[in-house]
């Protein structure tokens, strides 16, 4: 076996035989679907271009029905478009080129694409065809023509290509909802879409064996020189800087790769004595190239574009008898990575290493046994039984949900104006606005069983009103703000305070006069002095750039250490000299007595609560509620025209790049049988000894009168519910990715903190809804007006 150092694991996937959604040839077939019925296949692959998935599987349901495969559309010079058809030697398929004029519009473009299309049906099919979509962005072009099936047969996460075209994500969304069955080419792309499709099926890369076998029969063109060779497309998904390693590391070897560049500049390639570009081969000619080959490489980067990639490669090397040294690729790894003679290398030395120990191998013997087993589960034939049934069971299901026709939901009208993820404050503002100025239909949807979001009140079993997720306290200077949240809520005046617990006292937070006097036991007669006392402590440091800078060079080291090292380190997880300098900055210092928390000229809790406020906010005969909903059950384009989305924005795009990081809350919620907790309604504890951050009596912000009090002990974590977006460099050049994904998506407006990756008191997010839906540009309905919006 090809272990030590390469790093191999068990754990990381079922092995091939438990394949998610795995169906036997043998299972009974529910019904066959009629061969009259022909396929249209939409595919951004030419259908000549490379032998792989597409012609492997289209090619055998030709053999049953009529197979046509619409190809990405030409750009020419003609005045008008037109279709071309394309029969090719040894397959029934035919392909269909469609030729716009390059100088339309694009709309104009995608409107003769349909016209064609719908002409094509017109004039060609007998009948409405099964619909198999092999990109997302041709779903348009078919639209909402008769069909008797919809498959998606998903290869590869297309959108994380190099220079995809943002619509994609949207596109996939939509294809998702309306698919009756789902293909993936492996695993991980399994798992990405399994909750997105109640049918969602795996299919790991098929090979086909007898044809790449061949190569078995060949010997190294050159015996005394030991080949690592790769054939396939030559483009960002590979490590170029790996191959040029390995090619150092092995300068008695030739590393030959075959392949066509294509999305990268040819001279960003690596020029090496012993590495040998090859240029493109025919599929006919693989089994020769792979002959002539020692070991057969498989150097993918660990990039997005590889992600969920499942290589056909790996099998048609195997089928040819050469053992594979390939990067850590997920679904290489839980396919093959138990097989001996694939060797899984983390890095450049243990890649170079693992070719030498393969190079090693014998031409035959257990090891190759062991992968012919394998590889007779895997054939194109095989698959295309398989997918033949759960079609076929999909096909059933259709006829009897629908007799035949499109789902309901796709045929009638949307029942909304707008959609709306998320009943916090940036989705009830949203929706109220929507409906009561603008007068549209709304559906808000939370994944909660409560309105409110994290502003969420309810009365504990007590009876006494608490913060269910930590307190909140409203404060504002903006008028508009509070003048447009009135209309929902009485206020009870309240203004914040909060003290601190150090060196064995309670003190007065923010630090004052007061705090100073109190914790070193001098007398500060004015601000002068107190300022004075704070400047012969502080720290000035140039330039200021993280946390830590702004607190040192305000109060000095003694300070910053008793009040904000250790409850920012509690909080965040991180050294305050690790964060952001905005983290501390929001903090003052004071030099005055005012002990106040916050100094907004508006300060006031809801008289009967959040819950309440937002109750009144969202009853309205234009709004739907459904709580207790998640945004991934739904079809969005079936529901509304527009949605609005104030959930995570790296959730809404399924993590494509990676999470984005958040610190979260845990808490302890307690009744003691007193009338008073404590002094204030909030204590903070910045030692780091202790566990927690604070301790909140609720009682003090509602003033509810009772002869208990309920409080809370709040613990931050790295786990749970998305609370604070951690301001880190590395974290807002990921959101930006994100960002540039959601500006190419005209029907969603994302708003809120999660959807912005931004901490925003109550009063802003209040005030970005308000912006948001006045920069929407939407007529007030009569009756109505438009709100001012605070920016």
């Amino acid at each position: 076996m090809l272990k030590d150092e390469l790093s191999r694991s068990s754990n990381e996937s079922p092995s091939l035989a438990t394949t998610p959604a795995t169906v036997h040839a043998d299972s009974p077939i529910p019904l066959s679907l009629p061969p009259e019925v022909p396929l249209v296949a939409f595919s951004h692959l030419r259908w000549d271009f490379v032998r792989q998935r597409p012609q492997h599987l289209l090619s055998r349901f030709a053999r049953e029905r009529a197979v046509w495969i619409w190809e990405e559309a030409i750009w020419c010079d003609h005045h008008l478009p037109y279709l071309e058809y394309h029969r090719f030697k040894g397959d029934d398929v035919t392909s269909l080129r469609p030729r716009v004029p390059h100088s339309w519009s694009a709309e104009d473009k995608m409107a003769a694409l349909q016209e064609l299309y719908a002409l094509f049906c017109e004039q060609t099919l007998r009948c409405a065809p099964i619909a198999w979509f092999y990109t997302p962005a041709m779903m348009p072009i078919q639209g909402d023509g008769d069909v008797e099936l919809i498959v998606y047969d998903c290869m590869d996460e297309l959108s994380a290509f190099a220079h995809a075209d943002p619509a994609l994500i949207e596109q996939e969304r939509r294809l998702l909802a309306r698919a009756d069955v789902v293909f993936t080419g492996g695993r991980s792309l399994y798992e990405a879409k399994k909750s997105r499709n109640p049918n969602v099926h795996a299919f790991p890369s098929a090979v086909d064996t007898a044809h790449f076998a061949r190569a078995r029969s060949l010997a190294p063109r050159q015996p005394d020189i030991r080949t690592a060779g790769y054939f396939g497309v030559i483009d960002e998904r590979l490590d170029l800087g790996l191959v040029a390693k390995l090619a150092d590391a092995l300068p008695d070897w030739r590393i030959e790769m075959v392949g066509p560049v294509v999305k990268i500049d040819p001279a960003s390639l690596p020029r090496r004595a012993n590495i040998v570009w090859s240029g493109p081969r025919d599929y006919a000619q693989l089994p020769e190239v792979l002959g002539g080959w020692n070991v057969a490489l498989m150097p993918f980067a660990l990039n997005e574009a590889t992600r969920f990639i499942s290589p056909t490669k790996t099998p048609e090397y195997l089928a040819g008898g050469r053992p594979v040294v390939s990067t850590a690729i997920a679904d290489v790894i839980a396919d093959w990575g138990e097989v001996e003679g694939v060797a899984i290398a983390r890095n450049a030395v243990a890649f170079a290493s693992a070719v030498e120990q393969a190079g090693a191998l014998p031409a035959g013997g257990a090891w190759l046994d062991e992968v012919d087993q394998r590889l007779e589960r895997i054939s194109w034939d095989r698959t295309h039984a398989q997918m033949n049934i759960l079609m076929a069971r999909a096909y059933r299901k259709r006829r009897d949900d629908t007799s035949g026709r499109a789902p309901a939901l796709l045929r009638r009208a949307r029942p909304y104006d707008t959609l709306v993820v998320g009943a916090g404050f940036a989705g009830s503002v949203m929706a109220e606005r929507l409906a009561s100025d603008a007068g549209q239909k709304v559906l808000v949807v939370d994944r909660r069983p409560h309105i409110a979001g994290n502003a969420y009140d309810e009365k504990d079993a007590a009876g006494i009103l608490i913060h269910r997720y930590g307190p909140h306290i409203f404060h504002t200077n903006s008028r508009e703000v509070f003048d447009y949240l009135s209309q929902f809520t009485e206020w009870r005046q309240y203004e914040h305070r909060v003290l601190a617990s150090a060196n064995g006292k309670l003190v007065p937070m923010p630090i004052n006069r007061t705090t100073l006097e109190q914790l070193y036991g001098i007398d500060l007669p004015d601000d002068e002095s107190a300022a004075a006392f704070l400047a012969a402590r502080a720290d000035p440091r140039d330039p200021i750039v993280t946390s830590e800078d702004v607190v040192v060079s305000a109060v000095g080291q003694e300070l910053y250490e008793t009040f904000f090292r250790g409850y920012t380190r509690k909080q965040w997880g991180l050294d305050p000299a690790q964060l952001d300098k905005t983290v501390t900055s929001r903090v003052p210092t004071r030099t005055d007595r005012d002990d106040r928390y916050f100094q907004d000229s508006f300060q006031a809790m809801p008289a009967a609560g959040f819950t309440a406020m937002f109750a009144r906010m969202l009853d309205h005969p234009g709004i739907d509620l459904r709580l207790g909903t998640e945004f991934a059950d739904l079809d969005p384009a079936a529901l509304a025209g527009h949605v609005v989305f104030t959930g995570p924005i790296d959730e809404y795009f399924d993590y494509r790049f990676g999470k984005l990081p958040y610190r979260s809350l845990q808490f302890r919620h307690e009744t003691h049988d007193v009338e008073e907790f404590q002094p204030v309604a909030v204590v903070n504890y910045p030692d780091e000894a202790v566990p927690y951050t604070r301790i909140t009596e609720y009682k003090k912000l509602t003033g509810q009168s009772h002869p208990a009090t309920s409080i809370s002990y709040e613990y931050p974590s790295s786990e749970g519910d998305p609370y604070y977006p951690i301001p880190r460099p590395e974290n807002q050049e990921l959101f930006k990715r994100y960002e540039e994904l959601a500006r190419a998506l005209p029907d969603v407006t994302f708003v809120g903190r999660l959807a912005n990756y931004r901490y925003y008191n109550m009063d802003q997010v209040v005030g970005q809804a308000l912006a948001t839906y006045r920069r929407m540009g939407l007529a007030p309905a009569e009756g109505g007006a438009l709100a001012k919006a605070a920016e």
